[in-house]
């Protein structure tokens, strides 16, 4: 009989998982289902380029029709209504069924904005290919009615820090730009030359920090801040809110051992504990790694995730031994903006425009496919060759 694997989310840890076991050496192939709602897998750490126009969306959103040819996985496009555990079987949003004798849980999670009164209501969030179409939408409609506005960028992690930026580069001539974080210091999780160069960045382009600032309430044209226990009100004709995740609502109901902040407990192996059937990676897993070191929820450990989770699939369903999960930190990046970039780690410390050329090859190496890959690299490199000749020109 036919093995079934189900894979739940196709994110960097999802398609990856399938298409690593698409390349497994089997006896009698699987049959592999990869369950995901949209039409396009997103590539959300080039996202911020759509801002500045660094990036196409075909570059960051490539098809799974076109990422799946020839691999015999299956995507269905829907999402995921009920998973029933002890019956093997997931109900789809479309009605599907399907059974399962492996099921890989890797939906993430989704943005939470409904623990600040007006969050939901009057601010974006930006996690995907619509939130920047919709982002898009709403700068060109302030821009037509409005000289001058004021943009708030609630969160200075990653997210926040990148969007801010990116946002202080496109449209700086026409908003004034804060950036507002709850903590004492922005990136709390970046390593010290990260940061530094991060609030030099923020500090060139004249974005407004305010650490050590909550937003108590959100309205349509402005903010109510907590600074130091006193409340100010502030203008902002555009919102965008970066902080806040919770588990996917159908995952979030299974009787799954959990951590304090609602993550699956795994095994070193990525198996869910108790249920060694399943397994769980990315942000909607605490994972530890076989050195006893928490992983960071990040896209690069998600994707070596996915290659420990698809060689224990495959060896569990050959009857082979399971290795534990063991994570390299592989140093992190941070866009500053249209060109210009920090990264650190591996021994090695860089920022501005050569580390965001570094940036831009790490992430075409990191496109899901090679025929994605040689697409995006032609492209990015057409581009730089066109502003090359452009600026001799003038």
């Amino acid at each position: 009989m036919t093995e079934r694997i189900c894979i739940l989310g196709g994110g960097f840890g999802g398609l990856t998982t399938a298409l690593e076991l698409s390349r497994q050496d089997w006896g009698d192939r699987p049959a592999i289902d990869l369950v995901d709602r949209r039409e396009r897998f997103e590539f959300l750490p080039l996202l911020y380029d759509l801002v500045t126009g660094a990036s196409r969306p075909w570059e960051i959103a490539p098809r799974y029709a076109d990422l799946l040819v020839g691999t015999g996985v299956r995507h269905h496009r829907a999402g995921v209504t009920s998973v029933d555990l002890q019956a093997r079987t997931t109900t789809l949003s479309d009605g599907t069924r399907l059974d399962w004798d492996v099921l890989v849980l890797a939906l993430g999670s989704e943005p939470c904005r409904d623990r600040v009164p007006g969050a939901a209501e009057h601010s974006l969030g930006f996690h995907s290919l619509a939130d920047a179409r919709r982002l898009g939408d709403h700068l060109r409609e302030l821009e037509a009615v409005c000289p001058q506005f004021e943009i708030s960028v609630v969160g200075a992690g990653y997210s926040g820090v990148e969007l801010a930026l990116a946002l202080a580069d496109s449209h700086g001539n026409r908003a004034h730009i804060r950036l507002i974080e709850q903590s004492d210091r922005i990136l709390p999780q970046a390593t010290d030359f990260n940061r530094t160069a991060a609030l030099k960045a923020l500090a060139r382009r004249g974005v407004t920090l305010l650490t050590g600032t909550s937003v108590t309430t959100v309205e349509a044209q402005a903010l109510e801040l907590n600074e130091a226990g006193s409340s100010v009100r502030c203008a902002s004709q555009l919102t965008l809110w970066t902080v806040g995740q919770q588990p996917v609502g159908a995952i979030a109901d299974l009787d799954l051992p959990r951590d304090e902040r609602g993550r699956i407990l795994v095994e070193t192996t990525l198996q869910v504990q108790g249920h060694p059937q399943v397994y769980a990676l990315g942000d909607l897993a605490n994972v530890i790694d076989a050195q006893g070191q928490p992983v960071p929820a990040t896209a690069q450990s998600a994707l070596q995730a996915a290659r420990t989770v698809a060689w224990n699939v495959w060896a569990r369903l050959s009857d082979r031994t399971l290795q534990p999960f063991r994570y390299r930190a592989l140093g992190e990046m941070v866009s500053l903006g249209k060109g210009d970039a920090a990264l650190s780690g591996m021994g090695l410390t860089l920022s501005g425009p050569l580390a965001a050329a570094a940036r831009r090859l790490v992430y075409i190496s990191r496109q899901p496919t090679a025929d994605q890959r040689w697409r995006v690299g032609v492209s990015q490199l057409g581009r730089l060759l066109s502003g090359a000749v452009a600026k001799v020109k003038r």
